[in-house]
């Protein structure tokens, strides 16, 4: 993925509307009322429509942006550790192709390797990601957070002197509020912080053994089963890898959002 994926790209408000478009609609039935008058038979008119309003459709999707160099260097352990590995795993796969006899089978794996490089800037994309809600993350100190949770149930108390019949500050409840939904918030990051790690490190274990058994099959030379069954668990790997990337900003918005309410209240 540079940016975004086909999928991410594909479903979009713009897409959406050019589905449902009365123009595309009316193109189509245009194209196969045109060919029907030229004589071209039914059958074969209504493809050549359908054909028009999907090739508008394609023209929707927003382009692909370019993807970004993948530098590890300006990432900090662990998150540097984990897009280096990636990165060694995705050249030896790209070597193992580059061995492979001309054929079926180098055809199946290129295809793969497609894939392979598309996982690979998912984790640079994590990593980056995960290193930002790291430092957001530093940025809570839940010591503080319970210091001040302290004073404010001491300060919610009847003061020396006061009338005891004197309603609670309606301030104390919203400073409280506030040190709650920061207390959320970190408990969220760390929670995400934690599944990041543990998804890289599992994203780099089977990267390496999809370079292994790109290897066997290269050695065998065959293109069966075995390739197919390859291509379905590096496509999976890839679709956990958007999902937990999308999972990731989506935390990151959230925690913005609590953070920025939090430091509104205090």
């Amino acid at each position: 993925m540079a940016g975004t994926s086909l999928r991410d790209r594909f479903f979009t408000p713009q897409v959406a509307r050019a589905i449902t478009s009365p123009v595309g609609i009316i193109l189509g039935g245009a194209v196969a009322a045109a060919t029907i008058v030229a004589g071209v038979p039914l059958l074969a008119a209504l493809p050549l429509g359908v054909a028009a309003w999907a090739g508008k459709v394609a023209l929707s999707i927003p382009r692909r942006r370019r993807g970004e160099r993948i530098d590890p260097f300006t990432l900090q352990e662990p998150w540097r550790r984990y897009v280096q590995e990636a990165l060694q795993a995705r050249n030896r796969f790209d070597e193992a192709v580059g061995r492979t006899r001309a054929g079926p089978l180098r055809d199946h794996l290129a295809t793969i390797a497609a894939r392979m490089h598309t996982g690979v800037e998912e984790c640079w994309l994590i990593a980056k990601r995960g290193q930002t809600l790291v430092e957001a993350r530093r940025g809570i100190d839940l010591g503080d957070v319970d210091r001040q949770l302290a004073e404010v149930a001491d300060a919610g108390g009847a003061a020396p002197g006061a009338d005891a019949a004197s309603p609670p500050d309606p301030s104390l409840a919203r400073i409280a509020q506030s040190l709650e939904a920061q207390r959320a918030t970190a408990a969220r990051l760390d929670r995400v912080i934690g599944q990041a790690h543990s998804e890289l490190r599992m994203l780099d274990a089977r990267l390496d053994e999809a370079v292994a058994r790109t290897l066997e099959l290269s050695a065998h030379a065959t293109a069966d089963a075995t390739v197919e069954g390859l291509g379905t668990d590096v496509d999976a790997l890839v679709t956990e890898m958007e999902s937990l990337r999308q999972a990731l900003e989506e935390t990151s918005r959230t925690a913005q959002h609590g953070l920025a309410a939090g430091g509104a209240t205090e």
